[in-house]
């Protein structure tokens, strides 16, 4: 008996990304080597974009589904509310659901591969795409805490402990298994963690044999608290922002994860953004006054 063709719900958020948006979406529409009847349907979620992101979508890739959020969406959160769409879209039920971010410009071949992987293992495993940057892989599966090291991708699967959330392909019964990203998490770490609860349900995990794409994001445009002459407090609330730790995602992490580390690990983010803001706003006083 043949298996099903791949239905393939694509998961996406954005805001204010729309020359990426759209280069990430014609580099997808682009894919060659599916196996014959294989159909791609998008879900994107447009959070709050002023720069007529949703509407760009629209004109260029009329089948994308997109749906409009409030700018307090975070990229886990439009991550789930993509995932949610994807199950109320009706049939045919998808297959897989692939973990798209709008930063990555995906080879030809790579979906073909990705699902090519993935039936390696019977669909039972998520695979992951590693992402390079001018030759240098920056996004890929992780390996197991506390490095969370990047896993280069090696000509054949390599089994990773977590994944970034950039390229991420999870067959549909793994997923009905591990669910979606947590509703703690807002923005960062709901990938991590999704990948380590994975591996606690028995599921694995492997990168791709091959980088499926080029990277082209950047950062989060948000000053960072590592930022050399702000203060204590400027460095405390910055770390404490959704784009690098908030507290009580970060504890929930901590505390699923790190074990007997859990109570260091999380407030260390904290310490060394008060201790290192100290210094520097103390060598810039010494050397204004010297």
């Amino acid at each position: 008996m043949e298996s099903q063709p791949p239905q393939v719900a694509v998961l996406m958020t954005c805001r204010d990304r729309r020359a990426s948006t759209l280069a990430a979406l014609d580099a997808l529409a682009a894919q060659t080597g599916l196996p014959a009847g294989t159909r791609v349907r998008v879900h994107l979620v447009d959070a709050g974009s002023r720069d007529g992101t949703a509407e760009a979508v629209r004109r260029a890739h009329p089948g994308v589904q997109v749906a409009e959020a409030g700018p307090d969406v975070y990229w886990s959160h439009g991550m789930r509310l993509a995932s949610r769409n994807s199950r109320a879209a009706g049939l045919p039920e998808p297959t897989h659901q692939l973990w798209l971010g709008v930063g990555v410009r995906l080879r030809a071949g790579a979906l073909a591969e990705l699902l090519a992987t993935a039936r390696r293992f019977d669909d039972a495993a998520i695979v992951v795409g590693a992402v390079a940057r001018a030759g240098v892989t920056v996004r890929s599966g992780r390996s197991g805490p506390p490095a969370l090291a990047l896993v280069e991708p090696t000509g054949a699967p390599e089994r990773c402990a977590t994944y970034d959330g950039d390229v991420v392909l999870v067959p549909w019964a793994v997923r009905e298994r591990v669910g979606d990203i947590d509703k703690v998490f807002r923005h960062g770490m709901g990938d991590h963690d999704h990948g380590l609860r994975a591996r606690r349900a028995g599921v694995a995990a492997y990168v791709a044999p091959r980088t499926v794409g080029e990277w082209a994001g950047g950062g989060s445009g948000r000053p960072a608290s590592s930022e050399p002459g702000i203060g204590v407090r400027e460095a405390l609330r910055r770390v404490a922002s959704e784009a690098e730790r908030p507290v009580w995602p970060w504890a929930v992490y901590c505390v699923r994860h790190a074990g007997v580390r859990a109570p260091g690990l999380i407030v260390a983010p904290y310490v060394l953004a008060a201790l290192r803001a100290g210094r520097t706003r103390g060598r810039g006083h010494r050397g204004a006054s010297s």
